[in-house]
C-alpha cells in the first residue's frame, strides 16, 4: 500500500474474529466518514438505519455546552478494502493498523454521534486534537454489517427517566427535585428513584420522574433563586395534609388498600398537584393556609367526583394532561384558589360529557 491511514491499536477477538480498536482524532472523522447519499438507499439495501437528522444538533449542542465534561462511548466501523496489522514484537495484541486511502469505512454504530461531532467542530475548532475511540472490524458484506448494527442496538436497553434525572448534575431542576425527595422522609421512603413504571406490588408508590415532571410544570420558565426552597416548603404541605399519605405513614392503612381503593398515590394526581403549585409558585399567597384544606378531599377511587375526571367507564385511571387539569380543578375549588378561563371551560366540557 502505497498511501495509508495508521492507526495505533489494541488487537481484541470476538467469537474467533479479529478486531481493532483505535483513538482517532475527531478531525479525521470527515475524512473516514464522507456524506454520502445513503440516506436515499432503501433499508434493506442499507447498512443501518436512517439518519435522523432532528438528533443532531441535540449531541452536538451537549459537546459544546460541556466541553470540559463530555463522554462519548466507541463508534463501530467495517473497512471495505486493503489494511494491514503490524504487530508489536513485544506484544502482539498492540501494533499500527495500516488502512489503504482507497478502502471505505462504513459505520455500524455510532452515526449520530459521528455526525454530531462534525457539526460541533464547524462551531468550535479547538475539538479537533480531541479524540475518540473507534473499534474497526473487516467488512464482510451487507448482510454482515446490518447483523453487526442490529447485535450492537437490539440488546441496548434505555435507562428510565428516573435514574436519569438521578445521575444528571447539569440539569438543575434533577438536582432540585432529588434534593426535595432526600428532605422529605416520607417521599424518600416511598419513592422510586430508578424506576418510571411501579409494578403492582413494588415497595415504592411514586417514582423520581413523577415528581420531576411536576417540578418542572410548577416552576415553568421562571426558575429563580429560591425555588427549591418553595418547592421543599410546597410539598411538605402537600404531604402533611394528604389523609391517606399520612394514613399510611402512621400503619393505619396498607399500600395495597391505598393502590387498590384510592387514586392518591396516581402520577396523574401528583401532576395535578404540579398545576396547583403553579398557581402559589406565581402568586404571593400564604400556601400553608390553603393546603391544610386538602384533608377534606375524598380520594377514595369510587367517589362520584372522579369520574371521568380520573377515572374512565371502565375503571381505569386517566392519565392525560386534560385528566391532570380537572382533578387540578378539584384541588383547587376545594382549597379556594380561582380557576382560570381553560381550567372553566373544560368543566364545562366534562359536565355535558356526563350529561349526555
Amino acid at each position: 500500500m502505497n498511501f495509508c491511514y495508521r492507526f495505533p491499536v489494541v488487537r481484541g477477538i470476538q467469537a474467533e474474529t479479529k478486531y481493532y480498536i483505535a483513538m482517532v482524532p475527531l478531525k479525521m472523522l470527515s475524512k473516514m466518514f464522507p456524506v454520502d447519499d445513503e440516506e436515499f438507499v432503501l433499508p434493506e439495501y442499507r447498512a443501518q438505519r436512517k439518519l435522523n437528522e432532528a438528533r443532531i444538533p441535540i449531541i452536538s449542542r451537549y459537546i459544546l455546552d460541556n466541553r470540559d465534561s463530555y463522554v462519548f462511548s466507541a463508534l463501530a466501523a467495517s473497512i471495505d478494502g486493503e489494511f494491514v496489522y503490524e504487530e508489536n514484537e513485544k506484544n502482539p495484541d498492540t501494533g499500527v493498523l495500516e488502512v489503504s486511502m482507497d478502502a471505505h469505512f462504513l459505520i455500524n454504530d455510532g452515526q449520530h454521534r459521528k455526525s454530531a461531532i462534525l457539526k460541533a467542530l464547524r462551531e468550535d475548532p479547538t475539538l479537533e486534537n480531541e479524540t475518540i475511540s473507534i473499534v474497526f472490524y473487516s467488512d464482510q458484506g451487507l448482510k454482515r454489517s446490518q447483523q453487526i448494527f442490529t447485535d450492537l442496538n437490539k440488546n441496548a436497553v434505555k435507562t428510565s427517566n428516573s435514574i436519569s434525572e438521578l445521575y444528571d448534575s447539569r440539569d438543575e431542576m434533577a438536582v432540585i427535585t432529588r434534593n426535595i425527595i432526600w428532605n422529605i422522609e416520607f417521599l424518600n421512603t416511598y419513592t422510586d428513584k430508578e424506576k418510571d413504571i411501579l409494578g403492582k406490588y413494588s415497595s415504592s408508590l411514586f417514582t423520581l420522574n413523577t415528581f420531576y415532571t411536576a417540578n418542572k410544570y410548577i416552576v415553568g420558565r421562571n426558575q429563580s433563586n429560591d425555588c427549591e426552597g418553595f418547592l421543599i416548603t410546597y410539598w411538605t404541605e402537600v404531604v402533611n395534609h394528604m389523609k391517606q399519605w399520612q394514613e399510611l405513614q402512621n400503619h393505619e392503612i396498607t399500600k395495597i388498600d391505598l393502590r387498590e381503593n384510592f387514586i392518591a398515590t396516581q402520577s396523574i394526581v401528583i401532576q395535578a398537584f404540579g398545576r396547583v403549585g403553579n398557581y402559589f409558585y406565581n402568586n404571593e399567597v400564604n400556601l400553608e393556609g390553603y393546603l391544610e384544606k386538602i384533608e377534606k378531599i375524598n380520594w377514595s377511587r369510587n367517589a362520584k367526583q372522579w369520574y371521568l375526571r380520573a377515572v374512565s367507564k371502565n375503571g381505569r385511571i386517566i392519565t392525560n394532561k386534560k385528566a391532570a387539569m380537572l382533578i387540578a380543578n378539584v384541588i383547587k375549588s376545594t382549597i379556594g384558589i380561582p380557576l382560570t378561563q381553560e381550567e372553566n371551560n373544560a368543566e364545562e366540557s366534562l359536565k355535558k360529557t356526563i350529561e349526555e
